[in-house]
């Protein structure tokens, strides 16, 4: 392990709950909430730099949620989401967020996760996201990191065949799932979100994801 994975490591909470869902793929239950605050001020700066809008998929049909993303140059030049603003550059991670993902990692046992990209998901009452694979990034040994904002949803991991029923698992404000390894091109979603208010987000989820995409 690196010198700057043991330092990250060392940051994180003594004992956070971790929960092995499948080999490969973590759950851990609050990990962000000690520093939610500033976590989601880092994310709103995201979406202030690059306004949050309707997603396409790579296939060109129209998806529920609005998204926005954050990355470094090769990131930017390798995106699967077509760019609408004229292409504009992404802005960079915020430092806090970009190091709060590679500690989840190490903390999951991926120690060598350095992210190029956040992509921001933004949910609504009614809105959800069909099971599908993460199959454009370039290295498919390297994990997903996912951090949850708002309100709760109940998040679908299912199997590498999009037929395998999925494993229902209900996120809430702060939670963390990351997966790779044997469970790296496993099939998720989330369900139609109920409608509510949260303190921090409003009546909206937001869901950042980690990636290494270059």
């Amino acid at each position: 392990m690196s010198s700057l994975a043991m330092n990250l490591f060392s940051q994180l909470p003594a004992e956070p709950t971790h929960e092995e869902l499948f080999p490969g793929a973590i759950l851990m239950r609050g990990l962000a909430l000690d520093q939610d605050r500033e976590f989601f001020a880092a994310a709103e700066e995201i979406m202030a730099a690059a306004p949050l809008h309707h997603a396409v998929t790579p296939t060109g049909l129209p998806m529920q949620v609005m998204v926005t993303d954050s990355g470094d140059l090769r990131a930017f030049n390798h995106r699967w989401v077509p760019e609408r603003d004229s292409g504009k550059l992404w802005p960079p991670i915020p430092r806090i967020l970009r190091e709060f993902a590679i500690r989840c990692a190490v903390r999951s046992g991926f120690p060598n996760f350095r992210p190029d990209s956040c992509h921001i998901n933004r949910y609504q009452a009614g809105t959800k996201l069909g099971l599908h694979q993460d199959r454009h990034e370039c290295d498919w040994t390297q994990p997903i990191v996912s951090v949850s904002f708002g309100l709760e949803c109940v998040f679908l991991l299912g199997g590498l065949n999009r037929t395998d029923k999925p494993k229902r698992i209900l996120l809430e404000h702060g939670d963390v799932i990351v997966w790779g390894g044997p469970s790296r091109m496993r099939f998720h979603g989330v369900q139609p979100l109920k409608p509510g208010h949260h303190p921090l987000t409003g009546p909206y989820r937001y869901n950042l994801t980690f990636r290494k995409i270059a």
